[in-house]
């Protein structure tokens, strides 16, 4: 199964995040991304979200399963429509 996750990158108390496409068997240590779709800055006001449309559909649209975070931060940015 593959899911749509964040994948923080960020220093210590400034996280900075990833929106990857991953096996869900990868550990979370170590989760080796088979695509970068977007990042994620929750620091910046407001947050920064930058996500690569046409990817995040073919991997929805090919059965990839996000998580909640990510579900919300695809519906703010229209991609995923109620």
């Amino acid at each position: 199964m593959v899911k749509i996750r964040l994948k923080r990158i960020g220093k210590k108390k400034a996280p900075f995040y990833r929106i990857v496409v991953t096996d869900a068997a990868a550990s979370c240590r170590t989760p080796n991304a088979i695509e970068n779709i977007g990042t994620y800055d929750p620091l910046q006001e407001p947050a920064a979200v930058k996500i690569d449309e046409e990817l995040a559909k073919k991997w929805l649209k090919n059965g990839a399963q996000p998580t909640e975070t990510v579900t919300r931060l695809f519906k703010n940015a229209g991609i995923l429509q109620k």
